[in-house]
């Protein structure tokens, strides 16, 4: 490869070091990017801090780039782009945290078909404490399943939901109703498998909202006792960012939650950009 990996947990993720990240050389480390993707489905490269267009082209590598029905969070230069501050109009900490639901377990754009392939987050300011991203190998924590509960899972469907999981989230009602209209409830499969290396995970998360064919209350209460006991500590690791990161996951196999910060206080701007993948399946 054409930089060095290390790796940042026993089932999951890598730090990279001596690559920079620019659009006009892709054609020669993406490859190796690629792969390193697909291996350790975690990667981080400090200090990279590259530009809003090499962002969107680095996601257009790996393929379709969502643009997010929650349009207010676009940039209007950039609309692959899902910003994420809480600065107000003058610049200045607001007190008022961007996206609430960001801070439980998840995995982004599994109310869609077509769920994340890939997020590529961009740091542009972080907070002196807190603000973290905490990510979970779900492959791990279905591999720690017994036998029986394997078998029982794997003919569940899983009712995958953003607007259930925003207004559970926010004090208000977040989405428009022409954003609910373009993003209904979908079901996906609650054991899923990687497309590209045959493993299977467990596929819940924050946006899951009931099982289909349950009593709604039996799969609220399944739903979220699996989500906290599977998320266990063992499979887990926490990025601290700093200024310029460039951190990429793999949707279709890990969990991932931001951890609070001091919103009126302190600065965070992130800037965030995720592909389209396949139909879970």
């Amino acid at each position: 490869m054409r930089f060095e990996v290390k790796e940042l947990n026993p089932y999951f993720g890598a730090e990279i070091t001596g690559l920079r990240l620019h659009a006009e050389t892709a054609d020669q480390w993406f490859p190796d990017l690629r792969q390193a993707f697909t291996d350790y489905g975690l990667l981080v490269l400090r200090g990279n801090e590259i530009s809003m267009a090499d962002q969107v082209a680095l996601g257009q590598r790996f393929g379709d780039v969502q643009l997010h029905e929650m349009d207010q969070y676009r940039r209007e230069d950039y609309p692959e782009i899902y910003f994420l501050t809480n600065l107000d109009a003058s610049g200045n900490p607001s007190g008022k945290h961007p996206d609430k639901g960001t801070l439980h377990w998840h995995t982004d754009g599994s109310w869609r078909d077509r769920t994340g392939l890939v997020t590529i987050m961009v740091a542009d300011e972080v907070p002196k404490a807190g603000g973290e991203t905490h990510f979970c190998c779900m492959e791990a924590a279905y591999e720690a399943l017994d036998d029986e509960t394997k078998t029982r899972l794997v003919s569940l469907r899983a009712v995958h939901s953003l607007d259930f999981s925003r207004n559970r989230r926010h004090p208000h009602d977040p989405l428009t109703d022409a954003q609910k209209a373009k993003i209904p409830p979908i079901t996906h499969p609650v054991v899923r498998t990687h497309p590209e290396t045959g493993r299977h995970s467990l596929f819940l998360g924050d946006h899951a909202e009931c099982i289909e064919g349950w009593d709604y209350e039996e799969g609220r209460v399944f739903i979220d006792d699996m989500n906290a006991t599977t998320t266990r500590p063992e499979f887990c690791y926490a990025h601290a960012y700093q200024q310029g990161d460039v951190v990429m996951w793999d949707n279709r196999r890990l969990l991932h939650m931001a951890a609070p910060y001091d919103t009126a206080a302190e600065r965070r701007v992130m800037r965030r950009t995720t592909v389209l993948g396949d139909v879970p399946f």
